[in-house]
Parts: C-alpha cells; structure tokens; sequence
C-alpha cells in the first residue's frame, strides 16, 4: 500500500547562514541525487520545497481563553534546529526511504522527520 510521507529536514540555521558556496553547492548535489535515487527505487516525490529562514516566519496564534488571533514574528520556537525544507514522497517501501533520507542529514547538527500523512480511509475508519 503506498503511503504519502512529508519529509521534514531540521537543522541548524547558523550552519546554513556559515555555509561557503562549495558546502553548498556539495548539499545541492546531495538533493539532486536524492531525487535521482527516489526515482529510481519506486519513490514518488510529489512536492518539496527549500524554506526561508525562521525569523522570515509568521505566527498566528489563539491564546487559550482568548477570541483573538495573535499575530508575530518568527521563528515558533528557541531552538538551534530550525525546518529548512521538505519533501511530500509517495511510496510503498518506508524502510528504504529512511536509508536514502539519512544521506540528507547535516553531520553534528541536522535531523530528517518522515511523517505519514493521514490518509482518507484513516479518517473515516476512525470516525
């Protein structure tokens, strides 16, 4: 059964800001072969994107006890690792997502999440 996967990559913003061109350029051919390994072994990536930087982000929020939203800056969190990016991956195989994910994570300092998305027959069963 194939299931629909969002691939979350937390890290550390510091890192990325430090980051010289051939770093850089060494994590893009890290994602392009990633994407070239998914392909190839029956993963389906649907969507992903880089992310901005945390203090880029928008909060809205409903205090408890409050009628009103709250509105402020980024980022949601104090936290070294912040998300950077994502992927939505479609695939029957989870096992072998993780052993290709685990080629995007940052040395020291990154995590990679792969969250199941909930699928409409999950909803349904469970109501």
């Amino acid at each position: 059964m194939t299931t629909e996967y969002t691939v979350l990559l937390h890290g550390n913003e510091a890192t990325w800001v430090a980051m010289d061109d051939e770093r850089a350029a060494t994590i893009d051919r890290q994602h392009e072969d990633f994407t070239a390994a998914c392909a190839e072994r029956g993963h389906r990536i649907t969507f992903g994107r880089e992310l901005r930087r945390a203090s880029t982000s928008t909060l809205v929020r409903l205090p408890a006890g409050e009628t009103r939203h709250v509105v402020t800056e980024g980022p949601y969190s104090e936290t070294v690792e912040q998300l950077g990016g994502f992927y939505v991956i479609e695939t029957e195989d989870p096992a072998d997502l993780v052993e290709l994910v685990a080629g995007l994570v940052f040395p020291g300092d990154g995590t990679v999440e792969l969250r199941p998305a909930v699928r409409d027959e999950d909803r349904v069963a469970s109501a």
